[in-house]
């Protein structure tokens, strides 16, 4: 059993390219030793599991475009990897959402196997709100975990949900006081990597294998990343950006 710490405490554990790289790295460190068959990812602190992407690094230049998804400049691409290494790790993987998480971050708490909160927590997405778009990977995580419909309803609202209401989505497996959260979650960590590692990693692979049947096909992600690069160069991603970092309501005028 190990535990990865997402440590941005004075940035409330904001995801960075440089973090996910991270992230990445040490879960194919981990995969590469099998005494390890439980991983429990948290945040640093006790306010944030992890508060999202930084969203300065999604575009450089709204007008300018220099972000091109098409040729390559995927500013999703670090996260995307971050991802698959939790989700193709050969053991189980246990989000410990010991504060809130939103954006990536509640992506990242999705992309692992299982997620245990503390009953102060709340989640949210909120592309919308800052006039982003999501990616067919990422919104397939949610329809699996949440379904369609309330998937529709956390992407088209960009709400806050609380612990109780994020455990009756799905958002959360399990909700224990946070006073218990760790013992809580070591407890099940211990429980599942006591028993039979070709078992855990045979029943892991086969999830894996039947989720991959549900791809999007070659001209529905052509579609998907060209719709990502228009709004990567829109003029309301800029000002959803500025807005958030002014903390102020942002104006968006669909361009």
């Amino acid at each position: 059993m190990c535990t990865l710490v997402l440590s941005r405490p004075e940035k409330r554990n904001m995801l960075t390219a440089g973090l996910l790289v991270e992230i990445s790295e040490k879960m194919r460190e981990f995969s590469q030793d099998d005494t390890i068959r439980t991983v429990i990812i948290r945040g640093a602190g006790d306010e944030a599991f992890c508060s999202g992407y930084d969203i300065s690094a999604l575009t450089e230049d709204p007008e300018g475009g220099t972000r091109d998804m098409a040729h390559g400049s995927n500013p999703f691409s670090p996260f995307e990897r971050a991802v698959e290494s939790i989700i193709n790790f050969p053991y189980p993987v246990i989000a410990m959402l010991n504060g809130y998480a939103f954006g990536g971050g509640c992506d990242l708490a999705l992309s692992c196997d299982l997620r245990i909160g503390a009953d102060h927590i709340s989640m949210g997405m909120t592309p919308a709100r800052i006039g982003m778009v999501y990616t067919p990977e990422g919104l397939n995580r949610f329809i699996r975990t949440i379904g369609l419909s309330r998937t529709k309803e956390m992407f088209f609202t960009g709400r806050t949900y609380e612990a109780r209401r994020a455990r009756e989505m799905g958002l959360i497996d399990y909700l224990v006081p946070g006073a218990e959260l760790e013992a809580f979650t070591y407890g099940l960590a211990e429980e599942i990597a006591g028993n039979a590692p070709l078992s855990l990693k045979g029943i892991k692979r086969i999830l894996n294998l039947i989720l991959q049947q549900d791809q999007t096909t070659p001209e529905a992600r052509q579609e998907s990343r060209e719709i990502l690069n228009l709004v990567l160069k829109s003029r309301d991603l800029g000002e959803g950006r500025t807005a958030f970092l002014e903390k102020r309501r942002p104006v968006f005028e669909g361009r």
